[in-house]
């Protein structure tokens, strides 16, 4: 199945859940924006249907576009041997989508490091704490308006 037929069987199935227009493939995989509190139902059917099969997250990215915060998914089937990113956008003053490491456990601590490094909050994650940073670090690192503290514990930075 080739990214097209499946931007459409997605749209068929979730209906207003996708949003936008299909992103053709470009500097990375096809993609798919989807809203942010379909995420999991849409993963789990990219997953679980035969005709996508989606077995695995390969990567989970947050990024920070100062207007907005964005998560990127990218999924390939071994099976099908396809690829497809999912986009969700997120409000940049309260960056929340619900977790998906129930449907791609790996997803642990992808959520976890764009939770330390820009502060996206995975609604429902098991462990939902810094992973890189120390737990009383300032800020999240990878947010375009943050600003590096001089010193952290009397050590300059």
């Amino acid at each position: 199945m080739d990214e097209k037929s499946i931007y459409s069987l997605l749209e068929e199935r979730f209906g207003e859940g996708i949003v936008g227009e299909f992103q053709e493939e470009g500097s990375g995989p096809a993609a798919v924006y989807v809203k942010s509190d379909e995420i999991q139902e849409v993963m789990r059917f990219l997953k679980e249907d035969g005709r996508t099969a989606f077995d695995s997250l390969m990567c989970l990215s947050g990024v920070d576009f100062e207007e907005e915060i964005q998560v990127v998914y990218h999924l390939h089937s071994m099976t099908h041997r396809h690829t497809i990113a999912l986009k969700a956008k997120l409000n940049r003053e309260r960056p929340l989508i619900p977790t998906v490491e129930g449907i791609y456990p790996v997803a642990n601590y992808h959520e976890r490091e764009a939770y330390d490094l820009l502060g996206i909050i995975f609604s429902g994650h098991s462990d939902l704490r810094r992973i890189l940073l120390p737990e009383d670090w300032p800020g999240h690192p990878l947010r375009k308006d943050y600003t590096y503290p001089d010193q952290y514990h009397g050590i300059k930075v």
